[in-house]
């Protein structure tokens, strides 16, 4: 059953001039995991946290740092939720993410879907 669906775009120079600018931002938005990787990989993490809040119907309180999207080689990315996106999810009936992002042309995006049993 699907509980929720989300779904961001990002520019990716522009989040980029975001985080020049505040640089404590990068530290906020992104877990020791996903901290290092390439601009657009960060552009579109920022985005599939975004789509992942709004497939949750985007409540306040939701803490960036318990959402975490790994990357699978050759396959779909993971979504290791802790904290208040657990929380929120365990709320909903969320049993499992199931997300895709992309990045081309200097846009990122992320489209989330939240499935319950």
């Amino acid at each position: 059953m699907i509980v929720g669906v989300g779904i961001d775009v990002v520019d990716v120079a522009r989040f980029l001039a975001t985080l020049e600018r505040a640089p404590r931002l990068r530290a906020r938005l992104f877990t020791a995991d996903e901290r290092d990787l390439p601009p657009a990989s960060l552009a579109a993490r920022f985005a599939a946290k975004e789509a992942i809040a709004k497939s949750l119907g985007a409540p306040g309180g939701m803490s960036w740092q318990d959402a975490t999207v790994h990357r699978v080689p050759g396959g779909q990315p993971v979504v290791e939720t802790r904290g208040t996106v657990a929380a929120r999810a365990a709320e909903l009936g969320v049993t499992r993410f199931h997300l895709s992002i992309s990045h081309d042309a200097g846009i990122a995006s992320a489209v989330v879907v939240a499935e319950g049993d």
